[in-house]
């Protein structure tokens, strides 16, 4: 008998088009696998989701959304509640994951090294620099670089990306890393490969991210071999130590600045990381034989309840 796979897709988020092209991806590649797929576009009428997947009666939920209420544990909630198993981590390490503050707290508890950092208040940021330039400044609960700013010596623009901020109260900023920004796919209990990302922007932004021509994906990357074992193992402990099940990506900065071996810093997991044409967890995948029908495949199989 054919599994029904119904794909979650859209949202709410900032990252709603994202979703979208990541949804019409993953229906492709599971109907190319011999799947029975039924996409579901997600909006703001929960009950309206809801009331889709009781009709549909699927076997299992592909959850292709992307940033709040669809990766922060919201919607894994309601799939717990209506007994749907589902693809990706749980309700547990999914709010973990997106909560940045809540994620590093369990990195650094797991031994992982980590940017320093403090959580401040729009009033606190628009008062003075709270670290050493140059520093980060990032939303406590958003993905795919949306509301990033690096602040370096002679930016005149702290008071106003305070007073302008519309995110989460709580604002991460963390001292800038220097050098190389590498990620690693983690499938299940493996890694896959590490991938060093180049971009002509000021850092991996929301454009560079998803716009053609916006990166450029080095595979695997070259960097020591050390480093690229290292960074696989706090990949796959990040993924651990948060609880993380089925696909997960873990974002690196490295500072090779005085030569390699260089130091790694780990800044966070994407518990639901894109599955676009430009995407990371693709490449990475087939880098290692794993086609995109056999990787979305092998996720629908994964998928289950749980924390």
């Amino acid at each position: 008998m054919t599994m029904h796979v119904a794909v979650l897709h859209g949202g709410v988020s900032a990252e709603r088009e994202v979703s979208l092209a990541t949804g019409a991806q993953v229906v492709g590649a599971l109907r190319a696998a011999g799947f029975t797929v039924t996409p579901i576009e997600v909006g703001p009428d929960l009950g309206a989701v809801i009331a889709a997947l009781q009709a549909a009666k699927p076997d299992v939920v592909f959850n292709a959304l992307h940033g709040r209420f669809g990766e922060d544990g919201c919607i894994q909630g309601v799939l717990d509640w209506m007994g749907l198993p589902y693809t990706h981590s749980g309700v547990r390490a999914s709010s973990l994951a997106m909560d940045k503050a809540a994620s590093k707290a369990a990195f650094a508890a797991a031994g992982l090294p980590v940017p320093p950092g403090r959580i401040v208040t729009p009033e606190e940021l628009e008062a003075e620099d709270p670290l050493p330039r140059p520093y980060v400044v990032k939303p406590v609960n958003e993905g795919s670089s949306v509301g990033v700013e690096i602040l370096r010596e002679g930016d005149n623009r702290r008071a106003d990306i305070a007073r302008r901020w519309k995110f989460d109260r709580r604002i991460m900023v963390e001292a800038f890393i220097p050098g190389r920004e590498l990620t690693v796919a983690v499938m299940g209990d493996r890694t896959l490969e590490v991938t060093e990302i180049a971009t002509g922007h000021v850092f991996y932004d929301y454009e560079a991210k998803y716009a053609d021509g916006g990166s450029h994906h080095t595979l695997p990357a070259p960097v020591h071999p050390a480093t690229r074992a290292k960074a696989m193992d706090i990949a796959l402990r990040a993924h651990q130590a948060l609880g993380c099940r089925g696909v997960s990506r873990a974002d690196l900065r490295y500072d090779d600045t005085a030569g390699e071996p260089g130091q790694l810093y780990l800044l966070e997991v994407n518990t639901q990381p894109g599955m676009t044409r430009t995407s990371l967890v693709p490449e990475q995948a087939a880098h290692v034989g794993i086609p995109f029908p056999d990787l979305c495949a092998w996720m629908v199989r994964e998928a289950r309840h749980g924390p």
